[in-house]
């Protein structure tokens, strides 16, 4: 099957579930080694970096999963200004980063016109860098004016392409429909689009991850980014059992052979998780890692799952250490805005 996956790209939903359940180790390594390979023909060795600026922890959204849900009263809250996310820019920059990713909980007081000045700002300062956004849901008009500043990606997971599912996940007042049609508006727009899901959620079943999967088709983003359910102690779902390595890893191959050219993190989730999980990411198909940017006062409170990890190689300070880390596993971080191959 792995082979008929290499060569056509696509399984039928039986085969897909045959490979997802396999409890065969030598599936995980051959799935790692066509990854790996699919990967090297788009992309070579090349890892591309994004500076992840977290700049609020206030969300409106009560999403039972998340750690900066708004119905979690012990959160610490935090949101950065234009100029703190602007200094953030500068070190990122003069650090060799070459995206910006500026993400945060669905907080009002970013309005258009803020955002839209930061992003000017930094197209002005940098206009050899790519400006991401992951700010979640809003309105056409909204994205449009957004792109028109100068935004160039937007990530916005779709969670769970499942609608029962999807509704265990989030409050009434949040619809997979409304989720969807934000990802068409975003593509129609011409940003390059993100979307993904939680590996492992409570209530997930094989059939909702190869409905992920058969969305992705339809949806062809440029990014997808998935990662291991991690609890969070301030949330419904904080003794519910997490996702795992293994079952991430091998939904990261599937997707690099599904999806060639798509750009796919290595996520702080799966570090998180697992000891060396970023470079068995890279092992498995990843091209993108996210260290954090952000000012290190601010990290510890943008926990959206337990034990989040904002230092160390995770984190600006430690790059370095990740160059190494990195290059260790026969790879290496690329100065490129690192736009998904065509």
């Amino acid at each position: 099957m792995i082979e008929k996956l290499y060569n056509t790209g696509d399984l039928s939903d039986a085969e897909l579930k045959s490979l997802i359940t396999s409890e065969d180790d030598g599936v995980s390594e051959k799935l790692a080694l066509y990854a790996d390979k699919v990967r090297n023909q788009h992309y070579g060795k090349k890892v591309f970096l994004r500076g992840l600026i977290e700049i609020s922890s206030y969300c409106k959204n009560d999403c039972l999963y998340c750690g900066i849900r708004r119905g979690n009263k012990n959160a610490q809250r935090c949101r950065m200004s234009a100029e703190q996310i602007l200094e953030a820019a500068d070190i990122g920059y003069k650090l060799g980063f070459r995206t910006f990713v500026m993400q945060g909980g669905e907080d009002a007081y970013y309005t258009d016109d803020l955002m839209c000045d930061i992003i000017v700002e930094i197209k002005n300062r940098y206009p050899d860098c790519a400006v991401t956004l992951s700010l979640g849901e809003r309105t056409y008009k909204s994205y449009k004016k957004l792109r028109d500043a100068g935004a160039d990606r937007y990530l916005l997971r779709h969670e769970s392409a499942d609608c029962q599912l999807y509704k265990k996940l989030h409050p009434a007042e949040m619809t997979l429909d409304n989720r969807v049609k934000c990802l068409y508006n975003l593509r129609e727009l011409g940003y390059q689009v993100g979307a993904g899901f939680m590996v492992g959620a409570p209530f997930q079943t094989v059939e909702n991850i190869i409905a992920d999967l058969r969305f992705l088709q339809e949806l062809r983003p440029q990014m997808i980014g998935i990662g291991p359910f991690i609890p969070h102690h301030g949330t419904p779902f904080a003794n519910e059992k997490g996702g795992t390595a293994e079952l991430t890893l091998r939904l990261l191959g599937i997707i690099r052979l599904m999806f060639p050219k798509v750009l796919l993190p290595a996520t702080t989730a799966l570090a998180t998780i697992s000891e060396n999980g970023r470079i068995k990411g890279l092992q498995t198909g990843c091209n993108v890692i996210m260290p954090n940017i952000s000012p290190k006062d601010m990290r510890d409170k943008y926990e959206l799952y337990n034990n989040k990890l904002s230092s160390g190689s995770e984190a600006a300070e430690g790059l370095e250490n990740l160059k190494k880390e990195v290059e260790s596993a026969g790879y290496f971080i690329s100065d490129e805005r690192g736009d998904a191959a065509v």
